[in-house]
């Protein structure tokens, strides 16, 4: 498949060829909800914690002597029931969200949203992005004008459409000037995953980075 080749300043330079394998799959919805599900629980951070009442200090003494009170029953005070006890039944650090997913099916589903992109006009390949220092000012000038190949980008003064870049290799002056934007941002194509890319609405690409997505993303035969 041929996709029309830019710059950064929106000039078309030629054109690209780009793998079928890679960006010429039929979207599985089914398949790309299980590797999106399996990541998002595999990033999901165990917070919530509660002590039970073996847990909580204190509460070795009887309250009260068992009968002649005229009050109920307790043995503690870190009885669930007490103020300041154990909780019953509550969350703890113990949980265990991950989910199992197969590299085969992760690629697939990457392959399959990349391909999504292209079909709808959501994806632009550029020969190169490059800044000669870390300034977000820099960076929101390539974008403004990069953004006008895409059909249908929605622009305003308080929200623009979200926008992935997608480069071969790292970059520190793109990462720092990148950082600030809040519609934007940048990731290396060895880091590329489902997730990433359906959670940006437009997907830059530089002309190396297919390669570099076939080097570290094996295709499955």
């Amino acid at each position: 498949m041929q996709l029309d080749l830019y710059n950064q300043n929106a000039e078309s330079v030629g054109t690209v060829e780009l793998s079928d394998k890679i960006f010429g799959l039929t979207m599985n919805v089914d398949l790309v909800k299980q590797v999106v599900e399996a990541q998002r629980a595999n990033a999901r951070q165990v917070l919530a914690h509660t002590k039970d009442r073996s847990q909580v200090r204190g509460g070795g003494k009887k309250p009260w002597r068992q009968k002649g009170t005229g009050r109920a029953r307790h043995g503690s005070i870190r009885s669930p029931i007490w103020k300041g006890g154990g909780v019953t039944f509550g969350p703890t650090k113990e949980r265990n969200f991950a989910k199992d997913i197969n590299k085969k099916k992760k690629q697939k589903a990457l392959f399959m949203t990349l391909s999504s992109k292209i079909k709808d006009k959501q994806l632009v390949v550029l020969e190169d992005i490059k800044l000669d220092q870390p300034k977000t000012k820099d960076a929101a000038g390539v974008l403004s004008k990069v953004t006008k190949l895409f059909d249908n980008y929605k622009t305003t003064k308080t929200k623009k459409d979200s926008i992935l870049a997608v480069v071969d290799a790292k970059d520190r002056n793109l990462e720092k000037a990148f950082s600030n934007l809040p519609f934007a941002s940048i990731i290396e194509a060895r880091n590329l995953n489902a997730l990433d890319v359906l959670k940006y609405k437009y997907l830059l690409i530089t002309k190396k980075s297919p390669a570099a997505i076939e080097n570290n993303f094996k295709l499955a035969k």
